[in-house]
């Protein structure tokens, strides 16, 4: 599995429900990246899409603990269990996780992937962040573009990769998170 994600210097992804920053090149680089694979998120992630709605030309799953939630064009998921059930027809680097806050830090001991667009500026009204990639010890950066600039803010774009590809995504984790 992959995460997508852009963070401020402090790792910061959000406040009250919407991103930080819109960067229009970062727009386009998300869509380019999950356009025709499966997109896992929260309820609140959804929420905070144009009108509420899935994802266009994409599989999206949705994780919430509401037994009753159904949404048209969604597949739900009440459980690591569940989503890892309805995963397995896909192939692991078609799987995006793309927010919130609780389903980043629930999925990224089984993703192998990072991609993370680092916007430098401080946002300081975050209310939700991101894991630190930089002070884990299970991820390294693999590549970084050079700098772009929107609106006077700077920004690049970086991959993160697992030091032990074996162990994200395994099959001993994935049983792990079948059992959750």
């Amino acid at each position: 599995m992959n995460i997508i994600v852009a963070v401020d210097r402090r790792w910061g992804i959000g406040q009250d429900g919407q991103l930080l920053f819109s960067i229009p090149e970062d727009m386009k680089f998300f869509k380019k990246m999950t356009t025709g694979k499966v997109v896992v998120m929260g309820n609140a992630t959804l929420r905070s899409l144009p009108g509420s709605k899935p994802l266009k030309h994409r599989v999206n799953i949705i994780m919430s603990r509401n037994p009753a939630l159904a949404i048209e064009g969604a597949q739900v998921c009440h459980s690591l269990k569940e989503l890892f059930s309805v995963l397995e027809p896909y192939a692991p680097e078609d799987v995006w996780v793309i927010g919130g806050e609780v389903v980043y830090k629930q999925l990224l001991p089984y993703c192998s992937d990072a991609y993370v667009t680092k916007i430098e500026a401080d946002a300081a009204a975050a209310d939700k962040y991101f894991p630190n990639l930089e002070e884990s010890a299970d991820w390294e950066m693999t590549s970084c573009s050079e700098p772009f600039v929107h609106e006077d803010i700077s920004y690049r774009f970086a991959h993160y990769s697992c030091r032990d590809p074996k162990k994200a995504g395994s099959a001993d984790l994935l049983k792990q998170g079948r059992t959750n």
